[in-house]
This record gives C-alpha cells, sequence and structure tokens, in this order.
C-alpha cells in the first residue's frame, strides 16, 4: 500500500528532473496569435471501455482574450452539440506554462509549424491511475493539432488519448 503512495513521488521525479539542466522553454503570444480565427477538422479519442479510437467532426473557434495572455477555445462538435464546450488556454508569467503544464520540448517543423510539448502528472483511465499526461500542440499557418498522450505509472508506453486535427477554414481570410 506504501508503494501506491510513492509512484506519483516517484513519476514527479524522473519527469521534471530534465528541467533542471536545460535552458527554461518559453511560449510567446507570437506563437498562439497565428490561431486566431475558425478552424473545421475532427476529435478522435480512445474509449477506454472498448479500446478502439473514436473519430467525431469537431470545430473551434479560437480569440485571444483582450491583450492577454490567455486564449479561448470556442469547441463546438456538429454532431454532438451538448458536447460543445469553452476551453482557455493560459501562459504562466514566467511564459514557462501551459495551464500550469511545464513546457518540455520546444521545436520548429520542416514544414515551418511550431511544436510545443507540456507534461504533468495527474490519473487518467476509468480507475484513474497516476500517469504522465503530455500535451503537444502543433502550430501552423493552415493546421493546428493539440494531441494528448498518457503514460501509465510502471509502463513505458505512451497511450495516445486523444487529438484534435484542424485545418482553418477558406472563409477565414487569412490563407
Amino acid at each position: 500500500m506504501k508503494f501506491k503512495r510513492l509512484i506519483p513521488v516517484i513519476l514527479c521525479l524522473i519527469s521534471f528532473q530534465p528541467m533542471f539542466a536545460q535552458k527554461a522553454l518559453v511560449v510567446t503570444n507570437k506563437d498562439f496569435a497565428s490561431l486566431i480565427g475558425s478552424w473545421q477538422g475532427t476529435l478522435t479519442y480512445l474509449d477506454y471501455t472498448s479500446n478502439k479510437p473514436f473519430v467525431m467532426p469537431a470545430d473551434v473557434q479560437i480569440t485571444q482574450v483582450d491583450k492577454t495572455e490567455m486564449y479561448t477555445f470556442a469547441n463546438t462538435y456538429p454532431q454532438e452539440p451538448k458536447a460543445n464546450e469553452n476551453d482557455t488556454i493560459r501562459f504562466s508569467q514566467d511564459r514557462r506554462l501551459i495551464n500550469n503544464q511545464l513546457i518540455k520540448s520546444r521545436r520548429k517543423l520542416s514544414d515551418g509549424s511550431l511544436e510545443l510539448m507540456t507534461e504533468y502528472l495527474a490519473t487518467d483511465g476509468n480507475d484513474n491511475k497516476p500517469a504522465i499526461i503530455r500535451h503537444t500542440y502543433t502550430i501552423g499557418k493552415q493546421v493546428y493539432i493539440n494531441r494528448k498522450d498518457v503514460q501509465f505509472a510502471l509502463h513505458g508506453d505512451w497511450i495516445k488519448r486523444s487529438e484534435y486535427a484542424y485545418k482553418r477554414k477558406k472563409s477565414d481570410g487569412k490563407l
């Protein structure tokens, strides 16, 4: 029983150890400002009960809150309007965190897109097991992807939990 209490501590030490050895990675308003507008795509998520992916249409309208380090994501699901919701992304004052999640990686991809990766400790799954949660944001001029991966304690494999994959709507005027 005591071992179960140590799992989050061990995960924390393993997860955050590299941050002491590298230069601080930061996010800027410029990184997310290119997302402002209307996007259309899909949400794919892993149904833990059936262990199969489920895909459904998804749209998002992204706006910046005044001139702050906050962005709202008005998520709509054409086939499931009851699931529509608003999310907010916030940067920490030192810009090292996105929604209180440490930025672990920041890199430019060969197509010019920016990839930001965050990690944090939480629980996931039907039985709320301790896990490391990784969010990967891929931000391009015409493509936006927000992927969530999960690594359960004592298991080395990452599981793709969900992925929002969007293309900019043509009527958005930002082509």
